[in-house]
């Protein structure tokens, strides 16, 4: 028997009244709820009752604001504004590098056994401040790059500007 068989993905629907409804166990969950069936790694979907949409992903960012809340941050003010300047032309390649790196620690975790939630917790404020660096580096260099597509063109031996406006096609070097 297939594992999808054995837990198929149980649908969770949201009520205009907030409240959300286990189809499968026929009762109302709390967000402590659907944090549990994640760390169970239980398959589920949330869904808009009314128009059948997905909002998953909208539930998941409330339980991990709610986590942020609570006791130690995993992400610090700092690294949340490089996220946010991320978007856009490097959201995919930042999404790639957080999404592998999670899955690393995780097979890491997974490999040595570790399965508390305290060395988790040690192991991420360690590593946060080792992932801002990187990400203030990231930015930064990718900033540099896009400030002046000017800079970016003479790297490729772009064309001299003239100093001078009254000499327009007197050339660096070129003498009286």
């Amino acid at each position: 028997m297939s594992d999808q068989t054995q837990n198929p993905t149980r649908l969770i629907k949201k009520y205009p009244n907030r409240r959300l409804y286990d189809t499968h166990t026929s009762r109302h969950l709390t967000l402590a709820d659907i944090r549990r069936l994640v760390v169970e790694q239980v398959p589920f979907q949330v869904v808009d009752a009314k128009s059948g949409e997905d909002i998953t992903r909208s539930i998941l960012l409330q339980i991990i604001q709610e986590a942020e809340n609570e006791g130690e941050p995993i992400f610090s003010s700092d690294m949340l504004q490089s996220i946010i300047r991320s978007y856009g032309p490097y959201q995919g390649m930042l999404g790639d590098y957080l999404d592998r790196s999670i899955q690393g620690i995780l097979e890491a975790q997974a490999q040595a056994g570790v399965q508390t939630s305290q060395v988790w917790s040690e192991f991420m404020q360690k590593q946060v401040p080792v992932m801002q660096d990187l990400m203030r580096q990231y930015l930064e260099q990718t900033g540099k790059m896009h400030r002046s597509p000017q800079d970016l063109f003479n790297v490729f031996g772009g064309v001299d500007k003239p100093t001078n406006r009254d000499e327009p096609n007197k050339k660096k070097g070129d003498e009286e």
